[in-house]
């Protein structure tokens, strides 16, 4: 089973900068995306094959995430069931049988780190939340998590230290969710393997000189490991300030 996430930054932009080849060249069973900035009835995408399933933020032209899966979940929840965070879209969560399938967009902690106390707020919850899907069976969880976690994570972690996304606090709290029982599948298949990243500022030329970052995950229950196939990062593709990460996993 091939799965993809991917922060589009805009799905009506990317849709104009070759989203749908994209798409149809990477033929996931189950293609996540983080960033829509729609409201429902702004756009239709025709994904034969594909169910879709949406979350809108309240806020016009913000935040969002979909679902697009070639197999019908048995349930489908959108947020956490937590009000102070799911009025902005961030949250989908699919039921299959045998696991559950969950894209974020984590709350950026923002310039001057003005939200960083209610992201750390969001991170207690989602752990609490993936911790208890987690009693029932096993989570795949994905997306922009907004956090580089370790210095290899980054182009330039000594500068980058204290700025939003590379603070203690938020390394820490996603430690954290590793340890209560979660793995990060690309650090599992390429522990060492440094400049390789997933977003790119769009100033001072960050993506042609690869001074990036690698914020966007794949990450599973442990009791997953021995499942697990592959973790690639497609960064030769482009439309967004992010490009796609997969996970391959055999969950027959």
């Amino acid at each position: 089973m091939k799965l993809i996430s991917w922060n589009v930054n805009g799905i009506r932009a990317a849709v104009t900068h070759d989203f749908m080849h994209t798409f149809e060249a990477l033929d996931a069973d189950i293609f996540c995306i983080q960033e829509t900035k729609m409201q429902e009835g702004q756009l239709t995408l025709d994904l034969p094959g594909y169910y879709q399933y949406w979350n809108y933020a309240d806020r016009k032209g913000y935040s969002g995430t979909a679902i697009f899966t070639k197999k019908e979940p048995l349930n489908v929840k959108y947020g956490m069931g937590i009000d102070a965070h799911d009025h902005e879209g961030r949250l989908i969560t699919l039921e299959y049988p045998d696991f559950y399938m969950v894209t974020s967009y984590t709350p950026n902690s923002q310039a001057k780190l003005k939200r960083l106390d209610y992201r750390m707020t969001w991170d207690d919850d989602f752990r609490n939340y993936v911790d208890h899907l987690s009693e029932n069976k096993p989570v795949i969880f994905c997306g922009d998590l907004n956090v580089a976690h370790q210095p290899i994570d980054l182009k330039n972690d000594k500068t980058n230290h204290h700025n939003a996304g590379f603070t203690d606090e938020e390394r820490e709290k996603f430690t954290e969710l590793l340890n209560s029982g979660f793995t990060d599948t690309f650090r599992y298949f390429y522990p060492d393997k440094a400049d390789v990243y997933s977003w790119w500022s769009y100033r001072f030329h960050a993506r042609d000189n690869n001074a990036g970052w690698r914020i966007d995950y794949f990450v599973t229950s442990n009791d997953l490991k021995t499942k697990l196939q592959d973790a690639k990062i497609h960064n030769e593709v482009f439309g967004s300030d992010h490009c796609p990460v997969e996970l391959d996993i055999d969950l027959a």
